[in-house]
């Protein structure tokens, strides 16, 4: 405290501080990059460990004995699938009613803004099919939910057989404190976002959908099954969420310390575990698996039905059932009985589950990283803002000294305008609008202009509103100021790196995958960009970290993460699809990346740009 109360100790700080201010901003940016590469080294990170006592043990008994019987049902929800051209409504309710369920049925039907190419649709209709099998034990208050999509063609028939098999089963169970529900839903993530309002009386997407006629208690935790064959060879989990959501870390643990009980082998990003972490390869993979997490969350789209539970704060996961690891085999029964662990250790809790993390990155199942120890990663990144930001502020109380007949004089400047640096920001938040609004609403027009689908014609629209605005607010503080000041740039990149520095900070509070990512692209440009500045070289780094090149490049990374490297020709269709299923996400569940980018993101790149050739 002394070294800030005394004004000499104080100057002298301030002194050091913007005299090694570029060296210090350099040291900062590459020590957060080090970090967070850091923390897929394992003696870096924490073990899982169960946090809720009431989970803390898997000494329970699991006895699910009808794999095959769920198998043959399977089968026999594919044919009655196939024979309807869709979801076999009246089997189900029938199938559910039979095995003592409460059934209900829920209609619903939406239009997408534009039609979704990759999964072919414009126009939605389904039913959802849901039984309730009612707690014996408990006053019914609270409830845990199984769900299984009806998927397209021959995918998840085994998980909705599996879904009755152990509804068949658990009714038989006398030990059940809480309603299970067991939902098969269609259309995947638009009937879950159907069933989910309905069940919690909202509607924040604007989806028709009929009111549920049977409910349970309040949701405490969900699972949703996903098996690709008969035969299962490794299971994976899937946590990331809406807006890069993630369920308490004890769920995470609970599958894996059932997974290791029964002796099934278990994944996290389709990776198994390694035990080598000190070789090269080793960290590598666990690099590979935390980034592939990373990469995920930052999308903000959910990556499973369980991804739009999260925002109602129920923890929930996918578990997917993979046939890949060929000399591994697990049978259905033994699927059902890890299954069952889990809603038996569910079924013990006696609150929500929220003793453990709700913010950690996952290199390996057995491993976490923690909000306190990725956060300071992100930290060095964003103090570079803040050094700038001081530098600025310096620069104002103290003009420079110029020298006139071998005289030292204080620089006279004269005051930057209001408009000088009103007009930029208002711009280019007006051209974040259009980008925001432009493409949904001009999409029937671009069709009847030009050979282009409905769904080109919005991501097409998109990218030229986009680029356009690079010329838009060129040089934006003359039209109503005349000529720009040497203290208008410092003024407006003052406010640009303050703007920044706020709306980085909320982003990674929110999603830190995509605050960080945002950071180590958009930071550079904030730091280094000033009229001075060779302006062909600094406008080809601007444009190469803008937004929409960060986007294309995490396109390319992602598919290199995943193994399955692309072309440039297929990268790009691949960032074109990107485009359009994040502008759905948004419209259909609410992901908020879109409107960030468009709104605040892309705005706040603009001043830089506009910073760059200034005059």
């Amino acid at each position: 405290m002394g070294l800030l109360s005394d004004p000499n100790r104080r100057r002298a700080l301030i002194s050091l501080l913007t005299r090694l201010n570029a060296p210090i901003c350099v040291l900062c940016y590459f020590a957060g990059v080090c970090w967070f590469m850091g923390l897929a080294f394992e003696p870096f990170t924490l073990r899982t460990y169960m946090s809720e006592n009431a989970m803390g043990s898997t000494m329970v008994e699991e006895r699910f004995p009808s794999g095959e019987r769920a198998l043959a049902t399977g089968r026999e929800f594919a044919a009655h699938k196939k024979k309807v051209g869709g979801m076999p409504v009246d089997w189900l309710v029938k199938t559910m009613q039979a095995r003592g369920l409460e059934v209900f049925t829920q209609s619903f039907s939406r239009t997408l803004p534009f039609p979704d190419e990759n999964k072919e649709r414009y126009i939605v209709k389904g039913t959802n099919v849901y039984g309730i099998l009612r707690a014996p034990r408990a006053p019914r208050t609270e409830a845990l939910v199984l769900s299984a999509p009806c998927s397209p063609g021959d995918n998840n028939n085994q998980a909705v057989g599996l879904l009755l098999g152990l509804a068949h089963y658990f009714r038989s169970q006398i030990f059940w404190a809480k309603d299970i529900i067991f939902l098969v839903n269609e259309h995947d993530l638009i009937g879950m976002q159907a069933w989910l309002e309905s069940y919690h009386h909202t509607n924040t997407t604007g989806m028709d959908w009929s009111p549920l006629q049977g409910r349970g208690g309040s949701i405490q935790a969900a699972l949703s099954l996903e098996l690709s064959s008969d035969v299962i060879t490794s299971f994976d989990i899937v946590l990331e969420g809406l807006n890069g959501q993630l369920p308490n870390l004890d769920l995470a643990n609970l599958f894996y310390a059932f997974c290791q009980k029964i002796g099934v082998l278990c994944t996290i990003q389709g990776k198994l575990q390694r035990n080598d972490w000190d070789s090269v390869s080793g960290y590598s993979h666990a690099v590979q698996t935390m980034m592939l997490m990373v990469m995920k969350q930052a999308s903000g789209r959910p990556w499973g039905d369980h991804g739009l539970f999260l925002r109602y704060h129920i923890e929930a996961a996918t578990v997917k059932g993979i046939n890949s690891f060929r000399q591994y085999k697990t049978d259905v029964t033994t699927v059902g009985r890890l299954l069952e662990g889990i809603f038996r250790k569910l079924n013990n809790l006696l609150e929500r589950l929220h003793q453990s993390y709700f913010f950690y990155l996952m290199p390996s199942l057995s491993h976490f990283v923690s909000i306190g120890y990725y956060m300071p990663a992100f930290g060095l990144l964003a103090v570079i803002l803040l050094l700038r930001a001081l530098d600025l502020w310096v620069q104002f109380a103290n003009p420079p000294a110029v020298t006139v007949d071998g005289v030292a004089d204080i620089e006279r400047q004269s005051s930057p305008g209001v408009l000088s640096v009103l007009t930029p920001l208002v711009i280019s938040h007006l051209t974040g609008a259009a980008l925001y609004f432009l493409p949904t609403r001009f999409q029937e027009t671009a069709v009847e202009h030009f050979p282009v689908s409905e769904t080109e014609a919005v991501v097409l629209t998109a990218i030229a509103v986009y680029t356009a605005g690079l010329a838009l607010p060129h040089n934006t503080h003359r039209l109503l100021s005349g000529e720009g000041t040497e203290q208008g740039w410092r003024v407006l990149k003052l406010v640009a790196v303050l703007y920044l520095a706020v709306l980085l900070g909320c982003t990674a509070l929110i999603n830190f995958s995509l605050g960080f990512i945002l950071a180590l692209t958009l930071v550079p440009v904030a730091a280094f960009v000033t009229p001075h500045v060779p302006k062909t070289l600094s406008a080809v780094i601007l444009v190469v970290l803008s937004p929409a090149c960060t986007l294309l490049f995490s396109v390319f990374f992602f598919q290199e993460l995943q193994e399955m490297p692309v072309s440039f020709q297929d990268g790009w269709l691949l960032y074109l699809s990107v485009i359009s299923q994040g502008m759905l996400d948004h419209y259909l569940y609410g992901s908020l990346v879109y409107p960030l980018i468009a709104l605040m993101v892309y705005p706040c790149w603009l001043l830089f740009w506009n910073i760059l050739f200034w005059k």
